[in-house]
This record gives C-alpha cells, sequence and structure tokens, in this order.
C-alpha cells in the first residue's frame, strides 16, 4: 500500500527528472541548483533523489534507453519484409533519439561509453537476429557478421546525432537520412532504400 509520502516523493522524482531532461537539454552544463530551482524545490530535494549529477544523468539515460528499446520493438513489429523492419525501427529511434541527443552527449561525460553500451544491449541483439535473418536470406549483404554489423549501425546513430547537434544536418531530415545509411550499410541498394524509407515516411 502506497503512502501519502511515498507518493509525493515518487511524484518530486518524477517532476526532478522531466524538468532536469529540459534544463540539460536547454544548457547541457545546468547544475543541479538550477535544476531544483526550476523543479520548484530546494537543492537538498535534488540530492535526496539523486545523490550526484551523474547519478541523475544515468537515470535520465536509463529511461531513454527503455524508450528506445520500446519504439524499436514498435518499428519492427508486424514486418515480414526485413528491409521494411530494419528501416522501421531506425525511423521509430530516431523520433525518440531526437529527444535525447545532447543527453547522449552528457551521457557519454557521466556515464562512459561502455556504460551506453551496456544499456543498449537488448536493443542491439534484437537488431543483431534480424540483421542476422536478412543475411541469412540474401536481403542484406555485408563483409561483416550481424552482430559487428548491428554495432555498426548503433554507432551511426550516435553519429548522426552529434551531427545534429553540431548543426551538419537538419534534425527533420537525420531519422530519413540514417534509415537510408543503415539499409545501404547492410547491402540494401541505395535507390531501394530510398524508396523504402520515403514509403515509411509519409
Amino acid at each position: 500500500m502506497t503512502t501519502g509520502h511515498s507518493s509525493r516523493a515518487d511524484a518530486n522524482r518524477r517532476r526532478i527528472l522531466d524538468v532536469a531532461l529540459t534544463e540539460l537539454l536547454r544548457d547541457p552544463d545546468a547544475s543541479m541548483e538550477q535544476i531544483a530551482r526550476a523543479a520548484g524545490v530546494v537543492r537538498r530535494t535534488v540530492y535526496g533523489h539523486f545523490p550526484s549529477r551523474e547519478a541523475l544523468i544515468g537515470t535520465l539515460v536509463d529511461g531513454a534507453v527503455a524508450a528506445v528499446a520500446a519504439a524499436h520493438a514498435a518499428g519492427r513489429a508486424g514486418s515480414e519484409d526485413l528491409a521494411q523492419a530494419v528501416a522501421g525501427s531506425v525511423l521509430a529511434v530516431w523520433k525518440v533519439a531526437d529527444r535525447y541527443r545532447v543527453l547522449v552527449t552528457l551521457a557519454q561525460r557521466s556515464v562512459t561509453v561502455q556504460g551506453i553500451r551496456e544499456r543498449l544491449a537488448p536493443v542491439r541483439a534484437a537488431c543483431t537476429e534480424l540483421l542476422q535473418r536478412g543475411l541469412d536470406e540474401g536481403v542484406f549483404v555485408s563483409p561483416l557478421p550481424a552482430p559487428a554489423l548491428a554495432y555498426v549501425h548503433e554507432q551511426m546513430m550516435f553519429a548522426v546525432m552529434e551531427a545534429v547537434n553540431d548543426g551538419l544536418l537538419d534534425a527533420e531530415e537525420a531519422g530519413r537520412s540514417t534509415a537510408v545509411t543503415v539499409l545501404t550499410a547492410a547491402g540494401v541498394p541505395a535507390s531501394l532504400a530510398t524508396a523504402l524509407v520515403a514509403k515509411l515516411s509519409d
């Protein structure tokens, strides 16, 4: 049974996380004091839930990874066409990842790249399975084995996020561009990949 105190604590925690994400996306160097002020609580309350800024960012990354995993599953669900399933999963993931792209840069400072890699292991496993089926059936062609190709696809997504952060690519176009690039990296002809992604984006 949930008490009123624990309900308030949970509500405070959720609010702090929501506000922290907004503040960090606006100002990647936002301090715990800035986040507390924006959330309408004292700094001690923030530290009561998150002992450090790194712990707060780590919790936000956990939420981002959960959202990415759900999007990846939804994007590939119901598609028997393996190329379409890959493209659909990339497009779905980008819609979520675009919101968190500044957070990824922060996480690489606080959580470490290895920590992010470990959190994304279930998504990478699902991607590997999809790519392996495509390689086995001749839908995809690559000199890389499926696990390595899945890792390359993951890193391409991170690279696109950085490109958008640096103003090299428009965020609106980034999802479609990434989906086409991922498919071509898996050996799908560029014209077919472009047409498929355009169809899914309509």
